[in-house]
């Protein structure tokens, strides 16, 4: 374990993070809740917020996919995603939905369209996995990005698009 240079929970807790947060907007699935915890905790985030119905630890079935993660990254609840997009713009960050919609900027052109956003601490909402991010909280984001599919489905489970989102914007 030493070798692979992983940090303690207090070395976490110390480091320099990413300036990014995770909002989870009514997010059913604790494992999916899970799996974003250990993302985060991968790619050093500052922080999720956990909001509406979307679980949260301490759970069996969110420690399940979270391995630990639960206990490094910070994390805060909201009753509702509209609050959390609030509390986040007057603390200057630029707030974006991960959504498919009509005006949505592609995943790989937006750091071109946008170099401006990139400059600021950045928020991603990732949407209920049936109903998406509630429009309401679209209309107060700074934009929405959308992960290109060429697929019949064109929808990926919460955990893998914030994993993609997440990677592109720390790599």
């Amino acid at each position: 374990m030493d070798e692979l240079g992983r940090k303690s929970v207090e070395d976490f807790k110390m480091a320099n993070k990413k300036p990014i947060v995770v909002v989870m907007d009514n997010i059913r699935s604790m494992h999916n809740v899970g799996s974003v915890f250990r993302t985060s905790d991968g790619f050093l985030i500052d922080g999720i917020c956990l909001c509406g119905f979307t679980p949260q630890p301490p759970h069996r079935d969110i420690h399940k996919t979270a391995l630990g993660s639960t206990e490094t990254v910070d994390w805060v609840y909201y009753e509702n995603t509209v609050n959390a997009v609030h509390d986040l713009k007057a603390k200057g960050f630029k707030v974006f939905a991960i959504e498919q919609t009509e005006g949505s900027i592609s995943l790989e052109k937006f750091k071109q369209i946008n170099p401006e956003a990139i400059a600021h601490p950045m928020a991603f909402i990732f949407g209920n996995e049936v109903d998406g991010v509630d429009q309401n909280v679209i209309a107060l984001c700074d934009g929405v990005i959308e992960i290109p599919q060429w697929g019949m489905k064109h929808s990926l489970n919460i955990s893998v698009a914030a994993a993609i989102v997440l990677w592109e914007f720390v790599r």
